[in-house]
């Protein structure tokens, strides 16, 4: 009760204040207007003075407050005109102290007459105003009273709010956070709904910002996984054959069943002793793409300074088998030697068969681990993880591609051979390569990259195994460089005194021991581990690889340099999805490889395979113009 009387009694002696100032602008008006028209008005003249406070006096306003039994207070306004108002407050006062008070703070009144209808005013609007802008009134009025523009104001409050949304990971009290908005199909999903949305709730900057951050947030998310679906497709897309192959190979089916120059002799029974004779260079192929292993043929006899010495060995699986036959067949190379040979054709020991067999459903079972995995894996799709997507490679699967760990079965006959995989392309001779010493080694291999020596980015060994396990953890390094697979020399004399393929099959049983999670899907993991000490490093500018990939970081000099380039990846360059530039089939192959009737015209093909030949070296020679 007395709180309540003391207040309003606060605030009537506040209104007196006011109405005093009100008067000295009011005697202020009338002496600037007195000195203008000259009328002899002495605006200091104390009589003068007292009788306008006289208007004040006339009030006699008296309040009267109490609270029965306790206390009475009395506030009275001005007893007398000569008085003054502070002498009916403050009690007894002689007049000629209130006299001098008055002549000593007239100037100051006059001052604050003038100034404190503004401030009030001004103060108004701005507490108004700021209401609306800034997340702190009393900052905001602060700030602008003393002079802060408005840009200042808004850059500061928009930076300090930015900054604090940055830091935050929670709401922090405005009940706008990244869950809430991620959580809301309502939520704003363009800046101008973002903007609607905070002009129509009316929020503060501080609610923009975390509106901001959410909404961004919720952006990122979804760009994301959309990126990590269409690498995914991208990927699964490299599964699909071209309806231009796969007519190629249903007509070269049939034209080995109809046509006798298809089933020739292949070689020519005086090329025959070719095939094991160590005097000639012998390359390998496991392939089951016609037109990517006549792709390499004939880019290797064409950069070759010496095509007669060299002998082709193309092993494929007995679906592919007549098409491939066919080709060669027709096609006859004169200045070299190509030898078909179907995998039904050897007659391995059982043995090997049964070998062959338990590490082909190994590989099928790591392969069906992994894919399991990345279902059921919500990764965010980035370069490092690259690698996970490999699972969706036929390659990974493919009995042609982890045969080459029985190469010494594949040719008993032969000593040394250079290996190449069905997607490379030939720009330099060769031939130096059977005449490389390795160093007492079995396989020679490209370990380091266009980057410089010991660089091999993506190719680590933490790219190719599981580090987690404590059995890749403590045998290997994963900051190691792996070598590649694509141009290899193997000296086939030297590994049939080794172990390396029964190491290969104990690194199969302890992964199928332990889960299946020791390495990523592939043929290079098991080998990278079964040739471990037996590898001889080749020079860098025998093979650049990685051209099947979207983005290739390789140099344009150390391509044009590379004796052989490699489309390792998804992106092959006899698909569609791979880029203009590293697709050296310009044309329809039934353009290039038409029928006429039901017969082959020898010439014409002959013509045509130079034309994809010259294709195809012009093209990866300019892969990066």
């Amino acid at each position: 009760m007395y709180n309540a009387a003391a207040a309003a009694a606060a605030w009537y002696l506040a209104w007196v204040e006011f109405e005093e100032h009100l008067l000295y602008i009011r005697l202020l008006s009338v002496c600037i207007g007195a000195q203008v028209s000259g009328s002899g008005f002495d605006c200091w003249d104390e009589d003068v003075l007292e009788e306008e406070e006289a208007e004040i006096g006339a009030r006699n306003m008296k309040l009267y407050i109490s609270a029965s039994g306790i206390k009475r207070l009395t506030v009275s306004g001005v007893a007398a005109a000569g008085d003054g108002l502070w002498r009916g407050m403050k009690g007894k006062s002689s007049p000629a102290a209130v006299v001098g008070r008055r002549l000593a703070q007239r100037p100051v009144r006059l001052m604050l007459g003038l100034l404190l209808p503004f401030l009030v005013v001004r103060t108004a609007f701005l507490v108004l105003e700021s209401a609306a802008l800034c997340s702190s009134s009393i900052g905001c009025v602060t700030w602008r009273f003393f002079g802060g523009s408005d840009a200042a104001l808004l850059r500061e409050e928009l930076t300090r709010a930015l900054l604090e949304a940055t830091t935050s990971n929670d709401d922090d009290g405005v009940g706008i956070g990244i869950g809430t908005v991620e959580a809301s199909n309502s939520g704003p999903v363009s800046f101008r709904d973002l903007v609607k949305d905070v002009t129509l709730n009316r929020q503060d900057i501080k609610a923009f910002a975390f509106k901001t951050k959410a909404m961004f947030a919720k952006m990122e998310q979804i760009v994301k996984t959309a990126k990590r679906h269409e690498s995914m497709y991208w990927h699964l897309a490299a599964q699909g054959v071209p309806k231009s192959l796969h007519c190629l190979s249903l007509k070269l089916a049939e034209e080995y069943a109809v046509n006798a120059a298809a089933r020739s002799r292949l070689p020519l029974p005086q090329y025959v002793y070719r095939l094991t004779d160590p005097f000639f260079h012998h390359v390998v192929l496991l392939t089951d793409n016609v037109l990517a292993a006549s792709v390499v043929i004939s880019s290797t006899i064409k950069t070759s300074t010496d095509p007669e010495k060299l002998v082709f060995h193309v092993v494929t699986d007995k679906k592919t088998y007549t098409s491939m036959y066919a080709w060669f067949a027709v096609n006859r190379i004169d200045s070299a030697v190509v030898e078909v040979k179907g995998l039904h054709q050897y007659d391995w020991s059982h043995k090997v068969n049964v070998a062959i067999k338990e590490m082909l459903e190994i590989h099928h079972q790591i392969w069906n681990h992994n894919y399991r995995s990345l279902k059921k894996e919500d990764f965010e799709y980035e370069e490092e993880h690259g690698h996970k997507l490999d699972v969706l490679s036929p390659s990974c699967i493919s009995l042609l591609n982890h045969l080459r760990i029985y190469l010494p079965e594949l040719f008993p006959d032969l000593n040394k051979v250079v290996f190449l995989d069905d997607d490379v392309a030939v720009q330099h001779d060769l031939s130096s390569l059977w005449d490389l010493d390795l160093d007492q080694k079995v396989v020679g291999a490209v370990v380091d990259s266009w980057c410089g020596p010991d660089c091999c980015p993506g190719r680590k060994y933490k790219d190719y195994f599981n580090f987690t396990d404590s059995i890749i953890s403590s045998n290997l390094d994963p900051d190691r460089c792996g070598w590649l697979y694509g141009v290899n020399v193997f000296n086939l004399k030297r590994w049939r005194n080794t172990n390396i393929t029964a190491v290969h099959h104990q690194w199969l049983k302890l992964s199928l021991n332990s889960g299946f999670a020791l390495w990523h899907p592939g043929a290079l993991p098991p080998a990278l581990l079964a040739f471990e000490g037996h590898m001889h490093r080749l020079d860098s500018s025998w093979h650049i690889a990685g051209l099947g990939y979207r983005y290739t970081r390789a140099d344009k000099l150390m391509v044009e340099a590379a004796a052989v380039v490699h489309f390792s990846g998804p992106a092959k360059p006899w698909l569609e999805m791979a880029s203009p530039e590293r697709r050296y089939i310009g044309l329809k192959l039934e353009e290039l490889f038409g029928i006429e009737g039901r017969r082959f015209s020898l010439q014409s093909h002959l013509r045509r395979r130079s034309t994809v030949d010259n294709k195809l070296i012009e093209v990866s020679r300019n892969t990066f113009t």
